[in-house]
């Protein structure tokens, strides 16, 4: 019985999402907590999803943790920008 390759990519995908995790709450230092908060939620989203593409769509999750990763940048920036967050 031949054995199944197993695919590095959703590992590659988790610890991305773990990191995005990390700047997530590190993000309590610059926005409000409300918008903390939203961060979170949107991460256990982010989350769940990758555990449920896990087996069928292993080639997403590092997809997934660049969009995380992408959306926070641009999140912090523009609340920065347009609501005057700043530390």
């Amino acid at each position: 019985m031949p054995l199944e390759k197993i695919s590095p990519w959703p590992f590659v995908g988790m610890g991305g999402l773990a990191c995005a995790l990390f700047l997530y709450g590190a993000s309590v230092l610059l926005v409000p907590w409300w918008a903390v908060l939203i961060l979170v939620l949107l991460w256990l989203v982010l989350f769940v999803t990758a555990c449920r593409w896990w087996t069928p769509h292993p080639q997403r999750l590092p997809w997934l943790a660049l969009f995380a990763v992408v959306f926070w940048f641009g999140y912090v920036n523009a609340g920065g920008a347009w609501l005057g967050w700043t530390a």
